[in-house]
């Protein structure tokens, strides 16, 4: 089983919220499937094998969200430029 988080944009409500849930928990190889609408993120537990991410993220936009994975944002020190 694979853990991964998803943001959600596009929720306002708790309604909005138990939306994305039930449309991602139906996906074949989903095992549980969470939705944080203070923090706009749905915690998704799938099987790698049954399912991919787009798979996920095509679900979420049929629901009406845009579904994207957490971006991670480095800084880089360069040295020797003149």
């Amino acid at each position: 089983m694979a853990n991964k988080t998803l943001n959600i944009e596009g929720m306002t409500c708790a309604s909005c919220a138990k939306a994305v849930e039930r449309a991602t928990r139906k996906l074949e190889g989903v095992e549980e499937a969470n939705v944080n609408l203070a923090t706009e993120k749905l915690s998704i537990t799938y099987d790698p094998e049954a399912l991919t991410i787009d798979d996920i993220k095509a679900a979420v936009e049929k629901a009406g969200y845009k579904a994207s994975t957490e971006s991670v944002t480095k800084t880089l020190s360069v040295e020797g430029m003149t």
